[in-house]
C-alpha cells in the first residue's frame, strides 16, 4: 500500500472515530434531556391532581375547570391516587421499588418504560398519606429521537465518505512535491549528473529533501569527474616521467662516462620528484571527490585563515607580495565564521594564491574578503600574465595548462583540486582574466553550513 492510500485510510478512520464519539455524545445527551419537558408536564399534573382530589378547597372546582379548559390532555394520560399505607396498591403495571422509595423520601419520582412515562409524589392529608401518580405517552419525543438517530447515522456515513475524499485529495496534494522529486531523480543518470532538482523557497521538509539530493548530486558529480579525469589523464601524465627515467637509466648503463652518468642520475632524480608530485596531486584530487563527512568540519574565522594562507605562501615564495584587504568586513563578526573543513579550504585557497604569486612574477597580489546576505566571498587579484580567452574555459580541467605558461613550472592540478574542494562546500569559483594585465579569481562560500 502506497503512502497516499495509507494517509487516506488513516484520515478516514480517524474521522470515523471522532464522528462516532461526537454522535454518541449527541445521542446520549439528547436521550437524557429530550423528555425533561414532558416529565415537568407530568409533575405539574401530579400537583394539580393532588390539589383537586386530596384537599377540599373552595377553589378546587375552579382549578378543575381551568385544567379541563386550558391544560391539554396528554396521550393515554391516567391518574392514580394510592393509599400510602396499603402495599397492594397497583397501577397499570408493576413499578420498581426504587420508584416508591424515592416517593417516600418526599421527592418527585420519575420512571419510563419505552414510550410510557410515570411521575409520582407523596402527599399527606391529615393523618393519612397518599401517593399521586400520573402516567402518559410521549410519541412526539420518541419520534424526534428516531429522526435524530436517522440523521446521525446518515451524517456518519456521509462524513466518513467526505473525509475519505478529502483525505485522498489532501494526501495527493501533500505528496505531489515528493512525486515530483522522485520523477526528477529517475531522470538523473551517470550521463547527466549535472542536472539538479528544483528547490522551492522555504524550510519545509520537501525543500530540505530536494536540497539534500542536490548536495548529494554535487558530491557524486565531483566524484565521477574526479574518477574520469584520473583515468583519462593519469596514464598519460605518469607515462611521461617513467619513460624519461627508463631512458636515462639505459643511457647511464651503456655510457661509462662519469659526467654523463651524473647528468643522467640528476635527470632521473628530477623526474622521480616530478612523478612523486604528480602522484601526490592525483591522490589529493581523487580524495577531494569523496564525501566531505569523512573529514572533520569545524567553525573557522575566515579572516584569520587568510593570515595563515599568506604565511604559508610566503614560505614557498619568499619574494611574493601579498596584501589582504579587510575594508569590506561586516559589522557582525559571526558572518566571518564558517563551518568548513579547514585543511581542505586552506589547501584550495593556498593553491589559488600561490598561482597568483607565481604567474605575476612576485608582483602585488591582493586578497579581498566580504560578505553578502547568503555568502562569503574571497577575491584573489594579481597583476600577472593573465589567461588567454581561449584557455579560460579549460583551466579547471586536470593537467591542462594555459598556452602562455610554458616558462613556468607546473602540472595543471592546483585549480581543479581547488574547484573540487569548493564544490564539496557547496560553493563556486568565478574567474575574470585579461592576457597581459592580470587575473581575478573569486571564491564564493555559503554562510549556511551543509553539515
Amino acid at each position: 500500500m502506497d503512502i497516499a492510500k495509507k494517509i487516506t485510510l488513516l484520515f478516514a478512520i480517524l474521522s470515523a472515530v471522532i464522528i462516532s464519539l461526537l454522535s454518541g455524545f449527541v445521542w446520549y445527551f439528547s436521550n437524557e434531556f429530550a423528555f425533561e419537558d414532558f416529565y415537568k408536564r407530568l409533575e405539574a399534573r401530579v400537583n394539580i391532581a393532588a390539589q383537586i382530589k386530596l384537599y377540599e378547597d373552595d377553589n378546587n372546582s375552579v382549578v378543575a375547570q381551568m385544567r379541563n379548559q386550558y391544560l391539554e390532555r396528554l396521550p393515554s394520560e391516567q391518574e392514580f391516587i394510592l393509599d400510602a399505607s396499603q402495599t397492594e396498591n397497583k397501577v397499570d403495571r408493576e413499578l420498581p421499588k426504587s420508584f416508591y422509595d424515592k416517593i417516600n423520601t418526599g421527592s418527585m419520582a420519575r420512571y419510563r418504560v419505552e414510550n410510557h412515562f410515570y411521575a409520582g409524589k407523596f402527599f399527606r392529608n391529615g393523618p393519612k398519606g397518599y401517593i399521586v401518580i400520573v402516567s402518559a405517552n410521549d410519541p412526539f419525543g420518541f419520534r424526534e429521537l428516531r429522526d435524530l438517530q436517522k440523521i446521525l447515522i446518515i451524517g456518519f456515513f456521509l462524513s466518513v465518505f467526505l473525509s475519505f475524499v478529502v483525505g485522498w485529495r489532501f494526501s495527493n496534494y501533500m505528496l505531489m512535491p515528493l512525486r515530483n522529486v522522485i520523477k526528477s531523480v529517475k531522470k538523473i543518470k551517470a550521463e547527466n549528473l549535472h542536472m539538479r532538482l528544483d528547490v522551492k523557497k522555504g524550510t519545509d521538509e520537501m525543500s530540505q529533501l530536494a536540497q539534500t539530493f542536490n548536495n548529494m548530486l554535487n558530491r557524486l558529480e565531483t566524484a565521477f569527474e574526479t574518477q574520469n579525469n584520473f583515468i583519462s589523464n593519469a596514464s598519460h601524465e605518469l607515462r611521461t616521467p617513467l619513460t624519461i627515467i627508463s631512458g636515462e637509466v639505459e643511457l647511464a648503463l651503456k655510457n661509462g662516462d662519469a659526467q654523463k652518468q651524473h647528468l643522467a642520475l640528476a635527470k632521473i632524480k628530477d623526474e622521480a620528484e616530478r612523478l612523486e608530485h604528480i602522484l601526490t596531486s592525483l591522490l589529493g584530487l581523487a580524495q577531494s571527490g569523496f564525501n566531505g563527512k569523512n573529514q572533520p568540519w569545524e567553525l573557522v574565522r575566515m579572516d584569520e585563515l587568510l593570515w595563515e594562507i599568506k604565511a604559508s605562501v610566503n614560505q614557498v615564495h619568499p619574494e611574493s607580495k601579498i596584501e589582504i584587504d579587510f575594508s569590506k568586513l561586516p559589522d557582525d563578526d559571526e558572518l566571518l565564521s564558517l563551518k568548513i573543513n579547514k585543511n581542505l579550504i586552506k589547501l584550495a585557497l593556498t593553491n589559488i594564491v600561490s598561482n597568483a604569486c607565481k604567474y605575476s612574477n612576485d608582483k602585488l597580489v591582493n586578497i579581498a574578503i566580504e560578505t553578502s546576505a547568503n555568502s562569503l566571498s574571497i577575491a584573489v587579484t594579481d597583476q600577472g600574465i593573465g589567461i588567454p580567452q581561449t584557455d579560460i574555459q579549460h583551466i579547471f580541467e586536470p593537467f591542462y595548462r594555459a598556452s602562455n605558461t610554458n616558462s613556468f613550472k607546473g602540472y595543471g592540478i592546483g585549480l581543479p583540486l581547488s574547484l573540487n574542494i569548493i564544490r564539496l562546500h557547496r560553493g563556486s569559483i568565478a574567474i575574470k582574466s585579461q592576457e597581459g594585465i592580470g587575473t581575478e579569481i573569486k571564491v564564493l562560500l555559503p554562510l549556511t553550513s551543509i553539515y
